[in-house]
Order: structure tokens, then C-alpha cells, then sequence
């Protein structure tokens, strides 16, 4: 389900952008890669949370569920998709709060 991706897309791009701002070392190592693995996002994601509230870590699991489920397994109904919208939406804003500042 393309809805699906967009959103995890969504939240992997501000989880990008959030480990730059708080010049996590994982930032550096993508960069020097040439790219962000799945294992530099979850040890971001982890180093994010310790600052900005656990929560945060919850939401990235949602995210990914979206990503797994939703996308590449397709087993999720539009309703289940719609229903973590509100996850995303959580990463996106604490994003923007932290990376404007």
C-alpha cells in the first residue's frame, strides 16, 4: 500500500533530519557510507528518544510497522494504515521542533 510507505518515508526523513540537528554520530557515518541502513535508523532512533522522550522510540515502531506490514508484506487495511497516522504525524512535528532551532 503506497499510503503506507509515504508516511514511513515521512518518518524516516525526519528521524535523517532530527540526527543531524543533534549531531548524533550516526549522521556522520551515513554520510560517510553513502547512505542510512536500517541498523544507523534504529540506533538513531534510540539516541533520539533518550532526549526527546521515549515515546519517541514507540512511534518509530509504528513507523516501521507501516513500512513492513503496510508496505512490504501489504497485509494492512486501509483502516490500520489510517490508524497510525497519528504516530508519524508525532515524529514529523518533533522533527520540526528540533531541527528549526
Amino acid at each position: 500500500m503506497r499510503a503506507s510507505e509515504k508516511l514511513y518515508k515521512a518518518a524516516e526523513e525526519a528521524v535523517k533530519a532530527l540526527a543531524v540537528a543533534l549531531g548524533l554520530e550516526e549522521a556522520q557515518k551515513a554520510e560517510e557510507q553513502g547512505r542510512w541502513t536500517a541498523a544507523l535508523l534504529f540506533t538513531a532512533v534510540d539516541k533520539i528518544a533518550k532526549r526527546v522522550g521515549r515515546d519517541f522510540k514507540l512511534w518509530w515502531g509504528r513507523a516501521w510497522f507501516l513500512h513492513v506490514e503496510g508496505f512490504h508484506e501489504a497485509r494492512l487495511t486501509a483502516e490500520q494504515v489510517k490508524d497510525d497516522v497519528e504516530y508519524v504525524k508525532f515524529i514529523v512535528e518533533t522533527a520540526e521542533r528540533h531541527v528549526g532551532a
